[in-house]
């Protein structure tokens, strides 16, 4: 029976303990280090976000308070859910306990699903802003922007936690969870209904993102034509309405960045649960593993995203690396440069 004696435990002395996968320890280090890197570049990228935009006066803005919002969901996903992410993918166990499993994975659910309403709820600002450049100050207020995060958050939170803690995603699968648990392993899973039904909750805000982005870029290349014919006949271009307009359409060009990057990061998983819920949970946890690291990289994205295409993120970055705002004041700082 030396087969049987190779199959390491999560929990040595335990009947119920599931097997884990034992990895060369030059593969632990290395996915140790790389997974730690990741976890730390995704929550200091997003508290630099979070404490550049609370800072500076002048980042005051309602589409900016989107941003940091969206900030704090992968700055809590760092902090809370990938320090123990990283340990059960490369032991292959789990050994937080059933209890703080679920709780795991109601956060993980929520913060994935806030990040998803927060980019819709950032398109549907550009949108009004590309559209009715005039009127969205007036429309696109702090209030209704903090109406916007309070709804992101609350849904996602309640959601997540309403469905794993009644624990209606079982439905129909009870005897497939009971003959699949075993002691060190973190699975919850979902029934095709709410498989389905979860998918929707991604898959309408991502339709309304597409949609929204596709409008702006629709209207920028409209109000491109007009500005050209109009400087064309008139020496005007420069007026007040061409200037907005052209400094509303190059911020939805630059939001729409980390949009895309959250549709390239997100869609195999999402690809990868509905499939293998089709073809009754057949596929490998390897490649849940794998898809599931891809998208929790964006959370580590979106800062650098910044960071490559907004001077005012890089310069408030350096004031706060330089640990200058500890000093003086520099909330009333221009970081602009126009």
């Amino acid at each position: 029976d030396s087969a049987h004696s190779n199959l390491q435990y999560c929990f040595e002395n335990m009947n119920e303990s599931c097997y884990r996968t034992p990895l060369s320890s030059g593969l632990r280090v290395t996915l140790y280090i790389v997974l730690g890197l990741l976890m730390i570049f995704t929550v200091g990228g997003n508290l630099l976000v979070i404490i550049s935009i609370a800072y500076f006066k002048q980042l005051h803005s309602p589409t900016n308070f989107l941003i940091a919002s969206l900030a704090c969901v992968d700055f809590g996903l760092g902090l809370t859910v990938l320090p123990f992410s990283i340990v059960r993918s490369v032991e292959t166990c789990w050994y937080f306990g059933e209890i703080f499993c679920r709780f795991h994975c109601c956060l993980d659910l929520s913060f994935s699903l806030a990040s998803v309403f927060h980019l819709c709820f950032i398109s549907v600002d550009r949108y009004v802003a590309v559209n009715n450049p005039l009127i969205y100050p007036v429309k696109f207020t702090v209030p209704v922007s903090g109406t916007f995060i309070a709804v992101a958050w609350t849904f996602s939170l309640m959601y997540s936690f309403s469905v794993v803690y009644t624990r209606a995603h079982e439905e129909g699968l009870q005897e497939l969870v009971s003959t699949l648990s075993c002691e060190g392993s973190c699975q919850i899973l979902f029934s095709k209904t709410w498989v389905v039904v979860s998918s929707l909750l991604y898959f309408i805000p991502f339709s309304a993102i597409i949609a929204l982005y596709s409008g702006i870029f629709a209207v920028a290349k409209r109000q491109a034509r007009m500005i050209e014919i109009m400087s064309n006949n008139t020496q005007s271009s420069n007026n007040y309405s061409d200037r907005v307009g052209r400094r509303e359409r190059k911020a939805a060009k630059t939001l729409s960045i980390p949009v895309i990057a959250f549709l390239v990061f997100w869609l195999p998983f999402l690809i990868t649960v509905i499939i293998d819920i089709f073809l009754n949970f057949i596929t490998p946890p390897l490649i849940f593993d794998i898809v599931a690291w891809i998208a929790y990289s964006n959370s580590a994205i979106n800062p650098l995203i910044y960071s490559l295409f907004y001077p005012w993120f890089r310069k408030a970055m350096k004031v706060i690396v330089s640990c200058k705002i500890l000093r003086l004041d520099y909330s009333t700082m221009s970081l602009f440069s126009e």
